[in-house]
């Protein structure tokens, strides 16, 4: 049993790491067929593609998937704890799958994902949810097979959790949720502890895949007709860092932009790593989609100071700007907290002149959440939950203005999407994403998914277009 250390977690020791292969022991092949699974995924991008790990690995191991909890053999929560609302979810889920348990003594249950990294979270489960099978954390994905199976034959809890960083292991197998767009993992970590974030303690140190391996994996996505890859990591921009002296994400997006992808996204940056190189490659390759998301987090300096952002409103907006110049028409998402520690109506004013200056064609606005062992957890909350209610609610009057003034600018013109499937809301109208990002509802006849059409913007919404098919 391996069990959760935050201190072991905020270690940053330059320590060596090793690329290996993955490997699944024979004895597990098809070892479970004719079982069912249910996998329930919270979180961001990330988690996403860890997911479709898993489902690779489950298949292996001979089970099949299935929509519905109440009936499948496992349950697998692969969770998420960015803030206290993801928790929260994964708990009550838990509480939903505890009363299935109890008639269906059998059925295995486990979790995964950053909450596993959590010494509270793990203390809680050791203490109140000793009917949960397994629990292993996102440093030892790959081994995932090893501890299911080890939970059901010793019939007891399981908990394999490292502090630690490991050995970067390609090869791991994936069934991807789509046969058009691909997630492609380029840096594990993040050494950026800001002061709110518990992302650095559940994901580790910033390792970065050598770019053979990451080039490799796109020219197989591209040999298979994909059209869009998307490049991950909790801090994208600190790619190559660790590795090389003189090739970072600027070299890597150039590189991988040569292989002539069709569209090329990245998430997430940290404005901190964001370099003079990236903007340059931004503006030389269309095919790098013209779609930023840029965290800004606050718009007071002094806010941002105590939240160890390591940039200034200033350098921000420079760099905004920046953007702006270099791609005419580029799409800038970001993420906003309102109500941090300290906050004054004077610092949240900061934020909506900034918010008002950039127009950001996106945003993810919240309520501060507190998150356990953080620096943040220990400052003074002064800041009642009404007024960050308020605040909130303001601030989303003002991006949700910003969201259909740009989206206005769209109507009459044409736009390149990437066609997804028939709308769910919608069903004689297709849907899909054009290159800033934006949904799409449209119309048209015998459109075949993982294309990319041509279409005329008839109406704009707040968080939507529509359109009508041209070619």
């Amino acid at each position: 049993m391996h069990l959760p250390n935050y201190k072991e977690a905020k270690k940053r020791e330059k320590m060596p790491y090793q690329t290996v292969d993955y490997q699944l022991n024979s004895s597990l092949k098809n070892k479970y067929q004719g079982k069912t699974y249910f996998l329930k995924t919270y979180g961001c991008q990330m988690n996403e593609h860890d997911s479709e790990n898993i489902k690779a690995m489950l298949l292996e191991l001979g089970f099949l998937e299935v929509e519905s909890y109440e009936v499948a053999d496992l349950i697998l929560l692969n969770t998420c704890s960015i803030r206290e609302n993801a928790h929260n979810k994964a708990f009550g889920m838990l509480g939903r799958v505890k009363h299935l348990k109890e008639t269906r003594p059998n059925l295995i249950v486990g979790m995964c994902g950053c909450m596993a990294q959590e010494e509270g979270v793990v203390d809680e489960i050791r203490k109140k949810y000793q009917w949960l099978n397994f629990v292993f954390g996102t440093h030892n994905l790959y081994d995932f097979p090893n501890i299911l199976d080890k939970a059901v034959e010793e019939k007891k809890q399981t908990i394999e959790v490292y502090s630690c960083d490991l050995d970067i292991v390609e090869n791991t197998p994936v069934v991807r949720d789509r046969t058009y767009k691909a997630y492609v993992n380029i840096i594990y970590g993040c050494n950026k502890f800001c002061t709110y974030c518990i992302v650095p303690y559940t994901r580790g140190s910033e390792r970065s895949r050598k770019r053979e391996d990451v080039l490799k994996e796109i020219k197989d996505l591209m040999d298979s007709g994909y059209q869009e890859v998307t490049l991950l990591g909790q801090n994208v921009n600190a790619y190559g860092k660790d590795l090389y002296e003189d090739y970072g994400l600027g070299e890597l997006l150039g590189d991988i932009a040569k292989m002539k992808v069709p569209r090329i996204r990245f998430v997430t940056s940290h404005p901190w790593d964001f370099t003079d190189r990236m903007i340059e490659v931004i503006g030389k390759y269309p095919n790098i989609m013209p779609s930023i998301h840029l965290p800004v987090q606050s718009g007071a300096n002094c806010i941002l100071k105590k939240m160890g952002r390591r940039y200034t409103k200033e350098s921000y907006l420079e760099l905004f700007d920046k953007l702006k110049k270099v791609r005419p028409g580029i799409a800038i998402s970001t993420d906003i907290i309102v109500g941090f520690p300290g906050e004054s109506e004077e610092d949240f004013k900061d934020t909506l002149d900034l918010v008002k200056y950039c127009k950001y064609d996106n945003a993810f606005t919240f309520i501060y959440s507190p998150r356990e062992n953080t620096p943040a957890a220990k400052f003074l909350d002064n800041v009642s939950l009404t007024v960050k209610e308020e605040r909130l609610y303001q601030l989303n009057e003002v991006v949700n203005q910003y969201f259909l003034e740009n989206n206005k600018k769209l109507v009459g013109k044409y736009e390149k999407v990437l066609v997804e499937g028939r709308s769910p809301k919608k069903k004689d109208m297709y849907f899909g994403y054009t290159e800033s990002n934006k949904l799409v509802n449209f119309t048209g006849d015998h459109i075949s998914v993982g294309t990319i059409v041509e279409v005329k913007i008839t109406d704009a919404k707040t968080w939507s277009l529509d359109g009508e098919f041209y070619g």
